[in-house]
């Protein structure tokens, strides 16, 4: 079968940051099942399939980046695509601190979430995107949260607090989340000229085996009645890399299951 030109990748390049995570991973096969080389970004390399190497990268050092981008370029030219997809938010067992009330949230947590998630996509977008702008094409995904578009529902965790714990959804995640959207907004404008698409890829709640009380309450919020398989996040990601999107720029591509339409 003949495949699509709109969706067609073939040849390309593409560097997926955070390409070893739940997401990453899925990110990362996906693009190159579809004809991409594919360079996963990390701090840490690993196996990966066929069409994706692995770079131990740390997105908060510009040095590293440059490093890699070099690497990348040596072999297998300028890549036309960027997904900044590498996140940090407070895990599940995060100390009590970092989950407890706004007022005392511990500014070292927020310093550190800031400083992937915008500090790490923002000079991605210099080193990675301003090689983009000088050949004149590319395709930037700044990966968002519906955390970043409205604030988070704080009742979805009250079955935690209803068992003695302290658990507040900390503010750094959203505050992250949401300059991305504005970051996504300026280069788009900036880089118009240069032939560089740069668009937000807003996501809900991924499914990882969370409690099912959480389950059940994200579930009672969500039109769609359920959270998003990871597999699901991968339609708009190759729309945004592929031809089929070469007039959208400065958009954000919501995937929520209606989340946001409440």
């Amino acid at each position: 079968m003949t495949a699509d030109p709109l969706f067609d990748l073939s040849g390309r390049v593409a560097v997926v940051t955070g390409g070893m995570g739940q997401l990453g991973a899925i990110y990362t096969a996906g693009l190159a099942e579809r004809g991409a080389r594919v360079a996963s970004l990390d701090l840490v390399s690993g196996d990966t399939p066929e069409g994706v190497r692995a770079f131990a990268c740390d997105v908060t050092d510009r040095t590293a980046i440059e490093g890699t981008l070099a690497e990348i370029q040596a072999d297998w030219g300028t890549p036309h695509l960027l997904v900044n997809n590498a996140g940090l938010d407070s895990p599940p067992d995060a100390p009590v601190e970092e989950v407890g009330p706004f007022e005392s949230y511990p500014e070292a947590s927020f310093d550190a979430v800031i400083d992937v998630n915008v500090k790490g996509a923002f000079l991605c977008c210099q080193v990675i995107g301003g090689a983009m702008a000088r050949e004149g094409r590319g395709s930037i995904v700044n990966v968002s949260s519906i955390y970043g578009l409205l604030s988070p529902v704080q009742d979805l965790y009250a079955f935690r607090r209803a068992r003695g714990e302290t658990f507040v959804k900390p503010v750094a995640y959203s505050v992250s989340k949401s300059a991305v959207l504005n970051l996504t907004r300026y280069l788009a404008t900036y880089w118009a000229a240069a032939g560089v698409r740069v668009n937000t890829l807003t996501l809900a709640g991924v499914w990882n085996d969370q409690p099912p009380e959480f389950l059940e309450a994200y579930s009672a919020r969500t039109p769609m009645g359920r959270m998003l398989r990871a597999e699901e996040a991968l339609g708009a990601v190759v729309f945004l890399a592929a031809d089929a999107s070469s007039y959208v720029t400065g958009s954000n591509v919501v995937v929520d299951g209606g989340w946001s339409a409440w």
